[in-house]
């Protein structure tokens, strides 16, 4: 499938890049957001990025996205956890 989307040209001039690398970094963006917004998986974000899954990670490092998505809940249990462990520690 291929989604053509309609940008107008003085906003590409505007960025100072050519077309071609506007394209590029909007499919960055793009797949980081879908990714960070639990929409795609790291290789299909990749896919979307044209990267390798190795390159994406490194893009998601440069854009402070971590690798790792924790639920409120399991962010909750992994504080009790620590504090818990620090409680034993200094008994």
């Amino acid at each position: 499938m291929v989604l053509n989307i309609s940008i107008p040209d003085s906003v590409i001039l505007s960025t100072r890049q050519t077309s071609y690398q506007f394209e590029a970094e909007a499919k960055k963006a793009i797949a980081l957001k879908f990714y960070a917004d639990e929409k795609l998986s790291v290789g299909q974000a990749a896919e979307l990025a044209n990267l390798t899954e190795p390159e994406f990670l490194k893009l998601m490092g440069q854009n402070n996205i971590s690798l790792f998505r924790f639920e409120d809940d399991e962010d909750t249990a992994l504080e009790d956890d620590v504090n818990m462990a620090m409680r034993y520690a200094n008994a």
